[in-house]
């Protein structure tokens, strides 16, 4: 691909879209040249997980039908916290944890775009750039008076809340003016003409391309045009309902600090039968004919449909050397019986109770989850089950310098003394 009107096209296709303002003029404004788009991504945690991806595949998509992806970090935005389908308001954060939360973020879109200074080129900036600086009664004069209360009374995210007689803050319901603000700001500094994010953003994002407009119309003629475009994307749920990028191990992060290419790559290993075609169109770069042949693959077969999901998604983050070697892994371990050395390791001091080494390692959220799983038959040591909670991995369980510590049969890591 390399005209940016295939933009809409292989979104489609793949997945991707939701919900669209004016497709048809979006689709002519695409045919004239590449067009700026961004997501923006609050800075709650250091790095993004797996929920964050479809976004950020959407972004690689834009530039590889050559637009040019904005990569909007939310350093403004959340000292405030987004009211989105939340019960409650987010904990707020001192400058010093969003800073640090930031430097983390910025390191997971590495691998899936490339920045710098040309026309399909990303770009990253932090609206704390233009909202720290804000005044707010020229704020309200300027920018407030476009916003109807009535209207935005009728927003899910504020809707919702209300409904269920949960609290909101003057703080949060401020939200929706701040992230309509960006839209005009980007559109303002650096020609952005659209912004997509997840469905519950919809009511925000209206509301951005609508303070565009009439900010335009009342310059008449300004250095603002009348250009202003949303999509969004489905709520990315598994099979059964679960919610993307969620284990009960806990966050699937995009840092491979956090997670390894081995267990990154297990994470899509077990994906659900009836996911595997949806999440190879949004997660992967095959073409879409191969999608919909591994998608129809049924029985045992779905299994290498999978494997392939796994192997694809996990070479876009962690590289295809990275991705092989983890596929290879897996071979090895359940095809072979064989603890392959580049499982992954954890270092304890020994002797350690097991339930105490599931936990350290990460195998389990919880001591209890632990006790409940050895109960079950579930935790083996070096292959053979552990059916003690009480039990001790010592140096004597060290096959050379390691012990196999296993969780079902997909989750390994190996123990060494330290």
């Amino acid at each position: 691909m390399s005209a940016s009107t295939d933009f809409l096209h292989e979104a489609r296709a793949r997945g991707f879209i939701h919900q669209a303002t004016e497709p048809e003029a979006l689709h002519a404004r695409l045919k004239a040249g590449p067009l700026p788009g961004y997501i923006g991504f609050d800075a709650t945690a250091d790095s993004l997980h797996v929920g964050s991806l479809v976004q950020i595949m959407l972004l690689r998509l834009l530039q590889r039908t050559g637009n040019k992806p904005v990569v909007l970090m939310g350093g403004g935005t959340t000292k405030v916290g987004d009211p989105s389908f939340r019960d409650e308001a987010r904990p707020l954060l001192d400058d010093a944890r969003i800073e640090a939360n930031k430097a983390g973020i910025r390191k997971v879109f590495a691998p899936f775009l490339q920045f710098g200074e040309g026309a399909t080129d990303a770009i990253m900036v932090d609206n704390a750039e233009w909202l720290d600086r804000l005044h707010y009664i020229p704020f309200l004069r300027d920018i407030g008076r476009h916003f109807s209360v009535n209207r935005m009374l009728t927003m899910d995210s504020v809707r919702l809340r209300l409904d269920r007689e949960q609290n909101l803050s003057f703080l949060e319901f401020n939200y929706m003016l701040l992230q309509a603000y960006d839209f005009l700001e980007l559109h303002r500094r650096y020609g952005v003409a659209l912004q997509a994010g997840g469905s519950d953003q919809w009511g925000n994002i209206v509301m951005g391309t609508e303070l565009i407009r009439r900010v335009a119309a009342e310059k008449r003629g300004g250095t603002s045009g009348k250009e202003a475009f949303g999509i969004t994307t489905p709520l990315i749920t598994t099979a059964s309902g679960a919610k993307m990028g969620k284990t009960a191990q806990g966050a699937v992060w995009l840092d491979g600090a956090k997670v390894s290419p081995y267990d990154y790559w297990q994470f899509w290993r077990n994906a659900e039968d009836a996911d595997v075609g949806r999440f190879l169109g949004l997660f992967t770069e095959l073409p879409m004919a191969e999608v919909a042949r591994l998608a129809a693959l049924r029985g045992a077969e779905v299994n290498d449909a999978k494997k392939v999901l796994a192997t694809e998604a996990t070479a876009l983050l962690h590289g295809r050397e990275a991705a092989e070697a983890a596929a290879e892994t897996a071979r090895r371990t359940f095809e072979e019986g064989v603890a392959a050395e580049t499982l992954p390791s954890f270092v304890a001091a020994l002797p350690m109770g097991v339930v105490d080494l599931l936990v350290e390692a990460k195998l389990c959220a919880s001591k209890g989850e632990a006790r409940r799983l050895i109960a079950q038959g579930g935790v083996r040591l070096n292959d053979a089950p552990v059916a003690d909670p009480a039990a001790q991995v010592t140096a004597a369980d060290l096959a050379g310098d390691a012990a196999k510590l296993s969780l079902g049969r997909k989750r390994h890591v190996l123990v060494r003394a330290g």
